[in-house]
């Protein structure tokens, strides 16, 4: 007897599907980071780890959300960027917190001061030129600047200093600035589409050089020591769902090409595993004493 398979049937099944792929892409973006999360806890030492991971990610998925603004794409996207978003924060967290305890001489507070700053000129053009003796001393001593003077140079702009702050505020501070900065150009050219378009590009191309971090963590030190391994396996099959997912769905061309260059990275990174394997051990060994 033929299976016969109803027009209502077939619906139900592919509404299954559909939810079941959707699913995979909300929840399959953040997996990866669970052994990653669960190691640096485990050993204390988030030195292994390239923070620059989660500022890529960071960007890529806020210029996702301001790009889906401008075009609608699928709703699980965005959801998994908001996702993404908060995991970043998570991870950022616990390696600001990590890194602070296992300091055995306690160095200076590096903090974000873009935030500081513009909230100085605001107050400035609030009240005039002559600002309030106790304002500038406070912006002075959060910012890290005697006497609350505006200082010759913007030092976060510094790569010594950008993005190694000693504070969660700070990055919170930071892609706060970026976010208010984006939302405000989007909203002024949301009407220009190759500005939306470059957005989408800007977005899926930032992410697309996620591995790209941890490359240059990893020949740098001469080790993938503290870098979590099932964190990159997870890595290199999720893009490789994500870039199928984006083939199938008929995604714009962007979210494909640079799902495959993602995928590149990956494979990239799995070799450096494989080609720093005895510094690797060798680290372990003396991180454990033997």
């Amino acid at each position: 007897m033929d299976w016969i398979i109803s027009d209502e049937l077939g619906l139900t099944v592919g509404h299954l599907v559909g939810w079941g792929a959707a699913s995979a892409m909300i929840v399959g973006g953040v997996a990866p980071y669970i052994p990653q999360y669960r190691q640096i806890k485990k050993t204390q030492d988030a030195e292994g780890f390239s923070l620059y991971v989660c500022l890529t990610l960071l960007i890529a998925n806020t210029l996702r959300i301001l790009f889906w603004f401008g075009k609608r794409y699928e709703l699980p996207l965005l959801i998994q960027s908001i996702v993404m978003n908060a995991t970043m924060f998570a991870m950022i967290h616990l390696c600001v917190t990590v890194k602070k305890k296992n300091q055995i001489i306690r160095a200076r507070e590096r903090i974000f001061t873009g935030a500081i700053f513009m909230l100085y000129i605001l107050l400035c053009c609030v009240n005039g030129s002559a600002q309030p003796d106790e304002t500038a001393h406070w912006l002075g001593q959060r910012s890290g600047i005697v006497g609350g003077e505006k200082p010759h140079r913007f030092y976060d702009l510094d790569r010594k200093y950008f993005w190694a702050w000693t504070d969660f505020q700070s990055y919170v501070d930071c892609m706060l600035v970026f976010s208010v900065l984006g939302a405000a150009i989007t909203y002024l050219l949301i009407e220009f589409s190759p500005f939306v378009e470059l957005i989408g590009f800007l977005a899926v191309f930032t992410e697309a050089m996620l591995g790209a971090p941890q490359i240059a963590k990893n020949y740098q030190h001469k080790s993938t020591e503290g870098m979590s391994v099932s964190m990159v396996i997870m890595w290199t099959c999720g893009d490789l769902f994500k870039t199928a997912y984006f083939v199938i769905r008929e995604a714009p061309a962007q979210f494909w090409l640079c799902g495959s260059l993602q995928v590149l990275l990956d494979i990239i990174i799995l070799f450096q595993v494989w080609m720093y394997r005895h510094n690797t051990a060798a680290a372990r060994r003396l991180r454990r004493g033997d």
